[in-house]
């Protein structure tokens, strides 16, 4: 048996469904049932992968409410069908940020997602240290976790640590930096919806938001 766990760079993932809606008809591909998109994978890892852990790594965007109400509402619902199926929600948070423009000297303030690749870091590398995993397969295209990789790959030879790229993220540093890696496919993003409405364990009904 191959213990195969999933850690998803949620925000990744988000934009990159939202760029695989766009050659289709019309129909979003964001409400991502990831369990099963990432099961539809476990082929490629390798024979007797079978999913062990999933981690799904985000952050609300509180400070949009105020123009936007429904924004963080739309994520929390989402949210709940992932915890539904077993994913374990990692959230970060945003943080403000003042930018000074070089021309005008205008100040711009602006909101950076924080924390989420130092927590996808920490956490492969507690899943390792404590044999919960063979293989760790990182759903993202962010270089910014390739040191972490180097490092899971350098203090645990014996462990495989794969990349997933979502649709239109591919990237070749990361390619380097680990022994697998593949590609997800938008027509993968269409054949793993949730059911409109998900219908909870508890029995409430979770309607898909509008242009998901």
């Amino acid at each position: 048996m191959n213990r195969t766990s999933f850690f998803v760079d949620g925000f990744n993932l988000y934009h990159s469904a939202r760029a695989a809606a766009r050659p289709t008809d019309g129909r979003g591909t964001k409400w991502l049932d990831i369990r099963a998109l990432c099961s539809s994978y476990l082929h490629i890892v390798g024979s007797g992968a079978e999913l062990s852990e999933l981690h799904y790594f985000s952050a609300l965007a509180t400070h949009l409410e105020a123009g936007n109400p429904e924004v963080t509402q739309r994520h929390r619902d989402f949210i709940s069908c992932l915890k539904d199926t077993g994913v374990r929600v990692e959230l970060a948070r945003f943080k403000k940020k003042t930018l000074r423009c070089d021309h005008c000297g205008e100040r711009l303030v602006r909101r950076e997602e924080k924390e989420t690749d130092v927590a996808i870091a920490c956490i492969l590398i507690e899943l390792l240290s404590e044999d919960r995993a063979d293989t760790v397969v990182v759903m993202s295209g962010d270089t910014d976790l390739a040191p972490a990789a180097r490092l899971a790959s350098r203090l645990f030879p014996h462990k495989t640590v794969a990349f997933a790229f979502p649709f239109g993220r591919k990237n070749k540093e990361l390619e380097q930096v680990v022994d697998l890696s593949f590609q997800i496919s938008a027509k993968q993003y269409r054949n793993h919806q949730f059911s409109d409405p998900y219908v909870l364990k508890s029995g409430r009904e979770i309607q898909k938001p509008r242009g998901w």
